[in-house]
């Protein structure tokens, strides 16, 4: 008997699902600061500010373009600002406004309420056998990443 391996597509429908869950929970709560997934950048720069866009793209899954024009309206926005390096006048790095601090308490408790959701009725055991799993299938699409080259040419869609 074989088994169907459905990861890939239940993580990209939970990924989808809890998107829309938390657009729909800011919403609510008549949060318009900011979406989703600027949230991440956000919760990021809670953690660390004074960053480059690498760095926060290394630790926030989006990919640098898509960052890019995120950080541009999070700029317009009045979210974050950027500020050139002085190590390496190449780089620019990426900080919090006061606007953008003033939310990380409600954001705090949306992603409490999040998790809550995730985990409705999980002992804490399965939290951690999950939480463990998840790390696991991250940790090897990463190192996986990592090794292969990416070669555009091999993209094209063959008939």
């Amino acid at each position: 008997m074989s088994m169907e391996i459905q990861a890939g597509n239940i993580i990209s429908q939970i990924k989808r699902l809890s998107d829309r869950i938390f657009d729909r929970i800011l919403s609510e709560q008549n949060i318009d600061a900011f979406n989703g997934a600027q949230g991440r950048i956000l919760y990021v720069l809670w953690q660390e500010e004074r960053i480059s866009l690498k760095e926060l793209a290394d630790r926030t899954g989006l990919a640098p373009t898509t960052l890019t024009s995120m950080i541009d309206r999070m700029e317009q926005a009045g979210l974050v600002y950027r500020i050139p390096d002085k190590a390496d006048r190449r780089k620019t790095l990426l900080a919090l406004t006061d606007k953008a601090r003033e939310l990380q308490t409600a954001y705090t408790k949306i992603s409490e309420q999040m998790t809550e959701i995730f985990y409705g009725k999980f002992s804490e055991e399965e939290i951690s056998l999950c939480e463990m799993l998840l790390h696991r299938i991250h940790n090897n699409l990463k190192q996986y990443d990592l090794s292969v080259p990416v070669n555009f040419a091999d993209r094209r869609i063959k008939a």
